[in-house]
């Protein structure tokens, strides 16, 4: 329930945590979006003063444009064989087209519109499409100088007018924008995916460890079982039986304490904890431990040997899980040697103790050196794994050995063996 809670807890964090850098990695995307329409306007108002600059010239000196308006303003007709209303409608056209050619030269290519007025608003020419007064419109004034206010002898204005500036504006930056916009919902469904399957694996490991754990739980019992009718049968064997009921019995327990190993992984992977260290003299157990193996590789005809520097070994241990670590590597080294030669060497090197076990097995690809530590990994030849297992024993060496403190290292090359070398740091003896 405890664990529950706390995975509740931790899941709100990550929610919490996701939300808040999405609101945050949409308001900076917000921030530059406004930097750059700032940025646009600016560019757009440089681009207007050069506009202006070539149509201010271009109307204060007379030409053929200039001719046609300035009749206009003077409301002069005889020239032409049209009316004046036509005449002015033409003219309307003409400089429609004079200042978006203009514009479009100076890199302006948007809706717009003006007029041409005088001072005390007299309009003379209006642009052929123009714009609702309700509209969102900014204005930029022109004063016309020479030929055309001297005819009517008035100042003149020409004022360009340009709607719905900003998105105009956001139309320019869509090489930005959009890739934003896109960037940012391929982050959200990256994480929303990232999640989803962080969450669907956790309930696998977890629906996974009950099983196990249920599984180990009703192992014990027969095992308990085995236990009892071997020491029952050591109590009328004849003395050819002892060593094999012997042999029974260490193996009976290994396997319990395999079966508890098992259930202590699963512990470990919840953060319960299930390691309490103290110090003590490794020495004893350890060459118990080698005197244990002695016996099973003489009975399987198996070559082990094994030197162990004069002890004591004083450590900070649990003395339960690192005797099942260095047997954990015992059997690694039998199961992988078609014919093996197991050594085990204990020395005490400076303020260290290091445990080496070496054997003569088929070797790890380099590749796979760093992989055969992982939960459920097995070193396969080609496409068989030629030794039973499921891939615990090296998983459980290492989080023990890590748990207590300690190293643990290999180097292999294939064909000729491994070698596991673990190190713990010696304590004073007290005195």
């Amino acid at each position: 329930m405890i664990y529950l809670v706390r995975a509740l807890r931790k899941r709100n964090i990550y929610i919490v945590l996701f939300t808040v850098s999405v609101l945050g990695l949409a308001v900076v995307q917000y921030r530059y979006l406004q930097i750059g329409l700032i940025l646009a306007k600016v560019q757009f108002n440089k681009k207007i003063e050069n506009s202006v600059a070539v149509i201010k010239k271009d109307l204060s000196q007379p030409n053929q444009l200039t001719f046609l308006i300035g009749k206009v303003l003077e409301k002069d007709s005889t020239y032409f064989r049209l009316g004046l209303d036509s005449i002015q409608d033409a003219s309307s056209h003409f400089l429609n087209d004079f200042i978006t050619e203009r514009l479009v030269s100076s890199g302006v290519e948007t809706d717009f519109s003006y007029d041409l007025f005088t001072k005390d608003s007299i309009h003379y020419l209006n642009s052929p499409t123009g714009f609702k007064k309700q509209e969102n419109v900014v204005a930029y004034p022109i004063e016309i100088i020479g030929y055309l206010p001297e005819i009517i002898d008035k100042r003149l204005i020409l004022e360009l007018q340009f709607k719905n500036l900003n998105t105009y504006f956001l139309s320019q930056l869509n090489g930005l924008t959009v890739p934003s916009l896109l960037f940012i919902l391929g982050i959200i469904l990256a994480i929303i995916w990232a999640l989803r399957t962080y969450y669907w694996q956790r309930n696998l490991i977890t629906t996974t460890n009950e099983f196990i754990n249920n599984l180990t739980h009703e192992l014990k019992t027969p095992v308990f079982s085995i236990s009892l009718a071997t020491k029952l049968l050591e109590r009328e064997s004849q003395p050819k039986q002892q060593k094999v009921i012997s042999m029974i019995r260490q193996q009976t327990e290994r396997l319990s304490k395999h079966i508890d190993k098992v259930l202590e992984l699963g512990n470990l992977e919840h953060k319960k904890n299930v390691v309490s260290t103290e110090k003590l003299d490794f020495y004893p157990s350890l060459s118990k431990l080698c005197q244990e193996f002695e016996t099973l590789s003489e009975v399987e005809q198996m070559d082990f040997t094994y030197v162990l520097d004069e002890g004591p070994y004083w450590i900070n241990v649990e003395q339960f899980h690192l005797e099942n670590a260095v047997n954990n590597l015992l059997d690694n080294a039998k199961k992988y040697s078609e014919n093996p030669r197991i050594e085990l060497r204990a020395s005490k090197n400076g303020q260290e103790l290091i445990i080496t076990i070496k054997d003569n097995g088929k070797g790890i690809h380099p590749k796979k050196k760093d992989l055969i530590f992982k939960k459920y990994y097995r070193v396969s030849h080609g496409n068989l794994h030629d030794v039973k297992g499921f891939g615990l024993g090296l998983y459980y060496v290492k989080t023990i050995i890590e748990e207590l403190g300690g190293t643990i290292a290999v180097r292999s090359s294939l064909g000729k063996g491994s070698e596991f070398t673990v190190g713990f740091p010696i304590q004073t003896e007290d005195v």
